[in-house]
């Protein structure tokens, strides 16, 4: 399917199921008010079906791209109205699945043997169906239970179809839209192509389910699910199978009489332990890939599935987001501004008073108010505004945690709305800051990087001289570039000297040539206007001209 043909598609089940009435038309421009009222979508009616059916069905018919959009939008539940929200978070495990023979012909395929000689028993039937894959019950000859996840057959021809129809709509915002070189939305629909794409290898995802496993088996924080290899390809991914209640079955929690304040506090600590401590975050912690033990309802336990997407930020990406969140939790908001300078976030010349008295409109509303009335989705509004004042730059690299942020808040309402924040976060901040900067630390970090410096030491003379011979080098050149620009200079002055002797050359023998002819000058002089043009060419022709 080519690029228009898929186009066409999305057009299509946009007006099949009139999702045009979904876009508020009093804030578009006249001309796209007028061609949304004469397309030939209205020609037909809207389904007989309720608005939040429709957008989940055009959704699901668009493909795993469009799923996993939806898939964000129905954890914010302070965004939209009740209905949609609803009917979104049916696409976190309940997108129509494959064949089951389908699934048994690619796990054969791919591990090289019978379903049969692979398991002691296998189901057929998915037990749930996501975007990318679904995944099937079964059980080992060794008598463990396991769940069998298999990727969805032809689907990356239509996920790179989309991608391809993203990086379109991506110039086009860059190169026509006010705003569109600062957001960089090439770049960031080129980091969700990675995400997405990485997302189709299931060797990938079961590293990942490895390494968030070994970070986090010290403690009761979270469990995730022991991946087994022998079973495991790039299309077909073996693990334990857990028994747990879905995070969004809260009469079931309440039931069990499970802590939900410790349950959600938790939820917090685990985001920043992930991101600040391993830099190494759950990057998709919608409800749908989240369930809670509740063997020990006092002692909740999260345990995490689906680790395809991951997020990790660099060493000074840490330091800045942790010391920006300190900042403002503090309400220093001078320090904020600063550190933004800093980062590059911000221009260079960006004004710190003022960025200090944007950032304190934007956060002051928020402090010591419960999370049920706290929006971070308005937040993010006024900091766009912010940062569209201030010419900041949209960082990729900061786009997931920006999204997991998203995932958490939604997860914070449904578990407990009247959670503080702030206080469950500040804490952990600042115990954080104050172990990085400790001797201990230091000590650690020196020992990491000690081997990498001993190694180089004794390049260090070479690298000393290289460099200082770079910079004999370029000064020889600048020395060369300014004899050659003096060298132009004399010798346009000359053709300039030269230009004028022979323009004076030139009006002397003409003077000389009509004195040669009796009563040309009398005649000459007779016709003022000639004459005046004669001085006119004659003084254009002498004039100073600039080398």
């Amino acid at each position: 399917m080519s690029r228009a043909l898929r186009l066409l598609k999305i057009s299509r089940t946009i007006g099949r199921y009139r999702l045009d009435e979904f876009i508020d038309t009093s804030n578009l421009r006249p001309q796209l008010r007028w061609a949304l009222r004469l397309s030939p979508w209205r020609l037909k009616g809207a389904p007989d079906l309720p608005r939040g059916v429709r957008l989940r069905k055009s959704l699901e018919e668009l493909g795993p791209v469009f799923i996993k959009f939806g898939q964000m939008l129905s954890t914010r539940r302070d965004l939209l109205p009740e209905d949609i929200a609803d009917e979104l978070a049916m696409l976190q495990d309940q997108v129509p699945p494959f064949p089951g023979e389908q699934a048994i012909a690619i796990i054969e395929s791919e591990l090289g043997r019978p379903v049969d000689e692979l398991f002691a028993s296998f189901e057929p039937s998915p037990m749930a169906s996501a975007s990318v894959a679904q995944v099937h019950a079964a059980r080992l000859h060794s008598g463990e239970d396991v769940v069998v996840k298999v990727v969805r057959p032809d689907i990356n021809p239509v996920i790179r179809q989309d991608l391809a129809l993203m990086f379109s709509l991506a110039k086009l915002v860059e190169r026509y839209l006010p705003d569109g070189k600062r957001l960089r939305p090439v770049e960031v629909v080129r980091d969700y192509e990675l995400i997405i794409l990485d997302e189709l290898d299931l060797n990938r995802e079961a590293a990942n389910a490895s390494q968030l496993r070994r970070n986090f088996e010290d403690g009761k924080l979270v469990y995730v699910p022991q991946v087994h290899w022998d079973y495991t390809c790039r299309n077909v991914f073996t693990m334990e199978r857990i028994s747990g209640i879905p995070v969004t079955d809260l009469d079931t929690l309440r039931a069990r009489e499970v802590d939900l304040k410790l349950l959600a506090e938790r939820g917090v600590e685990i985001f920043f332990t992930q991101v600040l401590r391993d830099s190494f975050f759950h990057a998709d912690m919608h409800p749908g890939n989240i369930f809670v033990d509740a063997s020990d309802p006092a002692d909740p336990t999260y345990i995490a599935v689906d680790c395809a997407i991951i997020g990790a930020l660099s060493e000074s990406d840490q330091y800045y987001l942790a010391r920006n969140l300190l900042a403002i939790f503090r309400r220093d908001y001078h320090e904020v501004a600063q550190l933004h300078v800093e980062c590059g976030w911000v221009p260079p010349d960006t004004r710190v008073q003022d960025f200090e008295s944007a950032m304190r409109a934007v956060c002051e509303p928020v402090f010591e108010r419960p999370i049920s009335q706290i929006s971070f989705g308005q937040l993010l509004i006024y900091l766009f505004k912010t940062a569209r004042r201030f010419d900041m730059e949209v960082q990729p690299s900061l786009v997931l945690l920006q999204k997991t942020l998203l995932n958490i808040e939604g997860l914070g309402r449904q578990l407990y709305p009247d959670l503080n924040l702030w206080d469950t976060a500040q804490p952990f901040l600042e115990e954080w800051v104050a172990e990085r900067y400790s001797p201990q630390s230091m000590l650690r970090r020196l020992q990491r990087h000690a081997p990498s410096w001993l190694e180089q030491l004794p390049q260090l003379p070479d690298v000393v001289m290289d460099n200082l011979q770079h910079a004999r080098e370029l000064e020889q050149r600048f020395h060369q570039q300014q004899q050659r620009a003096q060298k132009l200079a004399e010798q346009a002055s000359i053709n300039t000297r030269r230009r004028r002797r022979q323009l004076v050359a030139a009006l002397v023998c003409a003077a000389a040539a009509i004195s040669m002819f009796p009563g040309a000058w009398q005649q000459l002089s007779s016709a003022p206007a000639i004459s005046w043009v004669l001085a006119g060419v004659g003084l254009a022709l002498l004039w100073p001209r600039e080398p």
